[in-house]
């Protein structure tokens, strides 16, 4: 999960403990917290990465954590595999079998080599599903390394659905 607006002085070493002081009617006994790490966003403001279990998952999701003085708000932390190489979901470039794809206008070349403006731009993974889909067809017209990529946020779908199971 990722914590948003965590207090400059909590760091991945007292986060667990500060939680748990802090808010405890919603950690589980019997489960892990443990922060991975923290980054600062555009903004300035620190946010903490953290792996907790499903119970306290679900109770965080409902909730809102005091740190310090603050009140944060946790989201499920998703980060899709992406190949390097053929700009592909779910495997990684030394997986690879396919031919090396250009992740903003599909040619058969590396990204920093790319010159395509943004209008010219072709996303491979949405290429590909509308080339299997009888159903209806989605924008092609964006980089693979768009976030508001159709084949990315299906992805993401399927990955919090995993989540949501367990």
């Amino acid at each position: 999960m990722t914590i948003y607006s965590v207090p400059e002085e909590t760091t991945v070493g007292n986060l667990a403990e500060t939680i748990n002081a802090q808010n405890p009617e919603i950690i589980t006994n019997d489960e892990i917290i443990e922060a991975k790490f923290r980054f600062q966003n555009k903004r300035g403001q620190y946010n903490i990465v953290m792996e907790v279990g499903p119970q306290t998952r679900r109770k965080i999701l409902q909730h809102k954590l005091r740190i310090g003085w603050n009140i944060c708000k946790a989201v499920d932390y998703l980060t899709p595999i992406r190949c390097f190489k053929c700009s592909r979901f779910n495997h990684k470039h030394y997986e690879c079998k396919g031919e090396i794809t250009c992740p903003h206008c599909t040619g058969q070349h590396k990204m920093k080599e790319c010159t395509v403006t943004t209008a010219e731009q072709k996303c491979i993974n949405c290429i590909v599903y509308n080339k299997h889909s009888k159903e209806r067809k989605i924008n092609e017209n964006h980089s693979a390394m768009s976030k508001d990529c159709p084949s990315l946020q299906a992805v993401l779908k399927r990955y919090r659905e995993n989540v949501q199971n367990y």
